[in-house]
């Protein structure tokens, strides 16, 4: 079975309940901290690509940091490389957690989600 890698924030209690449920699944996991270490633009591009997902799903829209910038209104205006950029440069815009097997891509915590797609360990 492949390695999982896990973008994800140690004190985020969604993340720490995704790594639970991996773990008692019997996935490897590879933790990456989301905010020392974001995915850079080229490892965005291909989880958004392998995920199905629209951009927007990546951003952390109940996050401080995206609303101190104000970016609900501002995203529109930015290009999708701007907005890869934005999420590169900032670990905190990034919804979480995310999990890929280099393959499949899943975006946030949710037991039924998990199952489906991180179920046959």
């Amino acid at each position: 079975m492949a390695k999982l890698t896990i973008y994800q924030y140690p004190k985020c209690s969604t993340c720490r309940n995704a790594v639970k449920w991996l773990q008692a699944h019997e996935h490897e996991l590879e933790l990456r901290h989301i905010v020392e270490e974001p995915p850079t633009v080229s490892e965005l591009k291909n989880l958004i690509s392998y995920s199905g997902l629209e951009l927007k799903k990546f951003f952390n829209v109940s996050g401080e940091v995206y609303k101190q910038m104000g970016l609900k209104d501002k995203l529109a205006e930015l290009s999708m490389d701007e907005q890869i950029e934005l999420l590169s440069s900032n670990g905190m815009l990034i919804k979480r957690p995310i999990v890929t097997d280099g393959e499949q891509v899943t975006v946030g915590y949710k037991e039924d989600q998990y199952a489906n797609i991180w179920g046959n360990a």
